[in-house]
């Protein structure tokens, strides 16, 4: 295979370039954000600041919660630690579980017409819709959480495992047969490692899915230290501040979350000749 020459290759230092011009981009995106939102509340004021806030008084918020040192600071820390302790391991068990069924589904075809179908109208229904089903079922407790977050993170990656194994080019398939592969080793060594850009889409998805349900079942848990309490607390006390200072974090949260994962797929997608690097 002929090599590009040195003028086609990407080189290092135009990556980190583009990537520098994104993040100027995005920072400037962010300053005529709050300099909207700052001329709206501080200047023309057009909303008094206990229906609509400024950015200061939202920082206030932020600052106390994260690292203020009086009896009623803090708690947004530790409301992040419990959300972040229960999505993660709602997301894991969703992960091993998606994965297997996944396997199961693209290997058998009656399970894959059947259960494959079920699962994705399951996965039209709003996941806030299952969350009086799981209090009923489990009770009022970190259980009904979990199931509502294992439940929106699982289907996702099943369906994207079980699609993944349908979409590898027949000719891997054959070479797989070809050279001795059982069928189990098929999939193993053949199937599995040409499905893993199509599967971390589906792991990226399910993150989204499940870090939105957590949130949506945590606004039901009373007495936990989580996101969803502290969301609670802000429309009980009328504090619209604490309110946008957690919609703020959990948008912060997830969005570097699924920065990771989709920096993890497009080195894979890279490597596997499926992007061009820029």
């Amino acid at each position: 295979m002929t090599a590009l020459s040195p003028d086609l290759q990407p080189t290092r230092a135009a990556r980190g370039q583009s990537r520098w011009q994104t993040l100027v981009t995005q920072l400037a995106g962010l300053l005529v954000i709050l300099g909207a939102w700052w001329l709206v509340t501080d200047v023309f004021k057009l909303y008094p600041p206990y229906v609509f806030p400024g950015p200061k008084a939202v920082w206030t918020e932020i600052s106390y919660g994260l690292w203020g040192t009086g009896p009623q600071d803090g708690k947004l820390l530790s409301a992040i630690g419990g959300s972040l302790r229960r999505v993660l391991t709602g997301y894991v068990i969703a992960v091993l579980l998606g994965v297997v069924v996944g396997l199961l589904m693209g290997a058998w075809r009656p399970l894959r017409t059947t259960l494959g179908a079920y699962l994705t109208g399951i996965q039209s229904v709003p996941s806030i819709a299952f969350v009086p089903f799981a209090i009923l079922f489990l009770g009022l407790n970190e259980r009904a959480v979990l199931f509502v977050v294992i439940l929106e993170g699982f289907i996702p990656v099943a369906l994207a495992v079980s699609g993944a194994l349908l979409n590898v080019p027949p000719a891997l398939r054959v070479a797989g047969r070809t050279l001795g592969a059982s069928s189990l080793g098929l999939i193993v060594r053949v199937l599995l490692p040409a499905s893993v850009p199509s599967i971390l889409t589906g792991l990226r998805t399910a993150w989204s899915f499940a870090w939105r349900a957590l949130v949506g079942g945590e606004l039901l848990i009373a007495g936990a230290a989580s996101l969803g309490e502290q969301l609670e607390i802000g429309r009980n006390t009328a504090n619209v501040a604490l309110v946008l200072a957690t919609i703020i974090i959990i948008g912060v949260i997830g969005g570097l979350f699924d920065s990771l994962l989709r920096a993890a797929e497009g080195r894979v997608r890279r490597d596997y000749g499926l992007e061009v690097p820029q």
